[in-house]
């Protein structure tokens, strides 16, 4: 197996909508910020690129399907191999692992991953109906299914198992919130306090409409590339470029219908025991054990024993406040159950910037330096290759260079790890990456 290099990456600006721009367009925009930064010339990328993965989640806010397919065209990478994936939430997450894929079994040098989503095409209750046809439309969808009222069913749950509380989630939103007020490409950029989400307009019980990720329109592309690949690319740009290893990737799965998941022994990191959660109702509706699978395969791979001293940062699928704090215990940052405590700690915040909050930690793993999800939005297929973009930039050092402004860099970050997620934990994506 060869190993596998992220090389570049682009990002166009997310937004509410983008009316200006047909979607072929709009990836365009992140494409040549790759090759751009790249810096090989266009046709010579053209030649040197083996082929693509093209990341969109629904045909239906497209009104067209094989979408990938004239973005391939319209990018003048015909006639070369391509194929489009979809995984719901978790799709630019798992088009970063097929591009992975496509390089560690030699079939390809050079591979190209774009993810895109115009959402705005339709209204917001057409969209949310649209997504919500990724929950089970025979028994979930025809009860009311909209993902804001699963997500608040199992938070309410955490809270009822734990003690966690809306003050808890809401730091998560300010945190997020304010990470995003200094990333340019971010779609919200301003700086909320706890006041500020709890007051907003209530969705679904604890989750008001500043706990929640909007609807995006924009797209994102990485460049991944074997060793000989780095070296066709270092010859044409007549530079070494500085390169990010993929050193981890895992994948979990789950039953799409929670009350079909069933209750067993939580699988256990190299740093946990069985006496951990001798008491512990697992999954239940409070934990993702996709997320925790997914975490596992990655770590094993990568060689991590202990998450949150091992682990710089996190680019984590916030879709929802909530959500956040379930993952830090489904990958490890803490335990089940301290996922509202440590929300709350500082221990996930960035050094250097006043949050207005009574941090009681310091800062160990800093998640959603970006501002994640709730504040960068969420144009679902080009998510998790936006947050591909955000690591890559974080381990090269270069966040000014791509911000304008350094205040969300951190210092010798060596190694991060980007998280993606589908539906109420049915497809979960985590890779990792290294600084080489």
């Amino acid at each position: 197996m060869k190993e596998v290099y992220v090389v570049s990456a682009g990002v166009s600006k997310f937004a509410k909508a983008r009316p200006d721009k047909t979607f072929q367009a709009i990836v365009k925009e992140s494409v040549h910020y790759a090759v751009t930064d790249l810096g090989v010339e266009y046709p010579k990328f053209l030649e040197l690129v083996d082929g693509s993965v093209a990341s969109y989640f629904a045909d239906h806010f497209l009104r067209q399907l094989m979408g990938g397919a004239m973005v391939q065209d319209y990018l003048g990478l015909n006639p070369k191999p391509s194929h489009r994936v979809e995984g719901g939430g978790a799709t630019g997450g798992i088009a970063f692992q097929e591009g992975y894929k496509n390089i560690a079994s030699g079939l390809m040098d050079v591979c190209l991953c774009f993810g895109f989503e115009t959402m705005s095409r339709v209204n917001t209750w057409k969209g949310n109906e649209f997504i919500a046809l990724a929950s089970d439309v025979s028994f979930d969808f025809p009860v009311g299914g909209f993902y804001s009222g699963y997500y608040a069913m199992m938070v309410v749950r955490h809270m009822q198992e734990f003690g966690t509380t809306p003050e808890q989630m809401a730091a998560v939103s300010v945190k997020n919130h304010i990470n995003a007020f200094y990333n340019p490409y971010a779609q919200k950029r301003q700086k909320l306090s706890i006041k500020d989400v709890r007051e907003a307009t209530m969705v679904a019980w604890p989750l008001t409409r500043l706990d929640i990720c909007t609807m995006s329109d924009g797209s994102a592309s990485v460049i991944l590339a074997s060793a000989e690949g780095v070296a066709k690319l270092e010859k044409a740009a007549g530079k070494t470029l500085p390169k990010v290893k993929v050193t981890g990737v895992g994948r979990g799965t789950d039953a799409m219908r929670m009350a079909d998941r069933p209750h067993k022994k939580v699988p256990l990191l190299p740093n946990e025991t069985e006496a951990d959660y001798k008491d512990l109702k697992y999954p239940g509706v409070h934990s993702f054990r996709a997320g925790r699978a997914a975490s596992i395969l990655a770590y094993k791979q990568a060689g991590i024993t202990n998450p949150l001293e091992e682990i710089d940062f996190v680019e984590l699928h916030d879709a929802y406040t909530s959500s956040e704090i379930q993952t830090y215990e489904d990958m490890g940052l803490c335990k089940y159950g301290e996922g509202g405590d440590f929300a709350a700690s500082g221990k996930a915040f960035m050094p250097g910037i006043d949050y207005g909050l009574p941090l009681k930690s310091k800062p160990i793993c800093p998640v959603n330096p970006s501002g994640g999800l709730i504040a960068c939005g969420h144009p679902v297929g080009a998510t998790g290759l936006g947050q591909a973009a955000f690591a890559l930039w974080q381990l090269q050092g270069t966040v000014k260079k791509h911000f304008g402004d350094a205040t969300l860099q951190l210092p010798n970050a060596r190694r991060g790890v980007i998280h993606s997620h589908a539906g109420t934990g049915t497809y979960v994506s985590v890779s990792i990456l290294e600084k080489a």
